[in-house]
């Protein structure tokens, strides 16, 4: 009996959306994380990057429980002393709706140059629109 071994003509990658409408940002994370690093296919290798890309539409309609809304605390360093920077959730979600689920999957990505790579094929738009209509997203359902 031989082993299978995954090359680069077995790798073939499809383009999932997902609507971020009312969904809780944990869930929703964990769902892209496992896409982006192909854990759904029969082909899954742990040390190559087998996943699909993955579109999220309405990032600024995601949900949180509890009350972190308020309580919860995105730090960022600027590079110089006294350069620390702290916001809210509620704060990063009026300007930056992108960002929250992008550092969320993010820290559910393996480190190194293999996560980041698996990292690029995920794109987030705060609106329902996005620039991806020619690949033919199919809808994934969360």
């Amino acid at each position: 009996m031989k082993s299978f071994s995954v090359s680069s003509k077995d790798i073939y990658r499809k383009w999932y959306y997902v609507d971020a409408t009312g969904k809780i940002l944990g869930r929703l994370s964990s769902t892209i994380a496992h896409y982006l690093r192909g854990k759904h296919k029969k082909i899954y290798t742990p040390h190559l990057d087998v996943g699909d890309y993955i579109i999220v539409i309405n990032a600024n309609k995601i949900n949180i429980t509890g009350k972190k809304n308020k309580k919860k605390i995105y730090y960022r360093y600027t590079g110089y002393p006294g350069g620390l920077k702290k916001n809210s959730f509620s704060d990063i979600l009026i300007k930056f709706p992108e960002r929250i689920i992008k550092k969320s999957v993010l820290g559910m990505l393996p480190k190194g140059p293999l996560g980041r790579c698996m990292f690029k094929k995920l794109k987030v738009y705060s609106g329902k629109f996005h620039n991806h209509t020619a690949q033919k997203p199919i809808f994934l359902q969360v």
